[in-house]
């Protein structure tokens, strides 16, 4: 179950309504930016919390695909110290970096790490799939994927057939609204 003040910090400052083109082209009645919650102090902090009730104790690193994930990542694992609990936090980049140490994944991720890829919000899937697959390029285990919103309903499937369960902070259900499918 959803926590009800994460779902009434998404509804006050992330929902939209109105007429949105989404990444895929299709066209939706609400929108969510998710990053009204994931980069402001108050919502920072309750995704934390919610992302920290749910985290498997043998997680040791939380990232993904740079920017969708960054916000959130950066803040469990920074929460997660307070609480003395030792998380490394990393960004996925878009392209490999070919200039300095080079590579995909900028931050602290190490060979073997147990880690749970995160995302603002997330409709199908595929960008959360896609970090999934670069952290095992770079030697790690993805063991979860959190988003912070599943607007799409989708991703589970998909992830289902990569053996890697999802647990999403927030669904569209639980703001109101229909997952929005394939």
């Amino acid at each position: 179950m959803a926590d009800p003040a994460l779902v009434e910090h998404l509804l006050t400052h992330a929902v939209r309504r109105g007429d949105f083109v989404l990444k895929s082209g299709r066209r939706s009645d609400w929108f969510i930016d998710a990053k009204q919650t994931t980069c402001s102090p108050d919502g920072m902090l309750l995704v934390a919390d919610a992302a920290l009730a749910v985290l498997p104790d043998d997680v040791t690193a939380v990232g993904g695909l740079t920017m969708g994930a960054d916000a959130a990542a950066f803040t469990i694992a920074a929460v997660a110290a307070t609480r003395g609990r030792q998380l490394r936090a990393f960004s996925v980049r878009k392209e490999v970096k070919d200039h300095g140490g080079g590579g995909r994944i900028a931050g602290a991720l190490l060979p073997g790490d147990r880690v749970a890829i995160t995302e603002d919000a997330v409709t199908r899937g595929v960008s959360m799939l896609e970090a999934a697959e670069v952290v095992r390029e770079a030697g790690a285990i993805p063991v979860l994927l959190l988003p912070v919103v599943d607007r799409g309903g989708t991703v589970t499937a998909m992830a289902a057939e990569q053996g890697i369960p999802v647990h999403a902070l927030v669904t569209a259900p639980d703001l109101g609204f229909e997952f929005e499918g394939p």
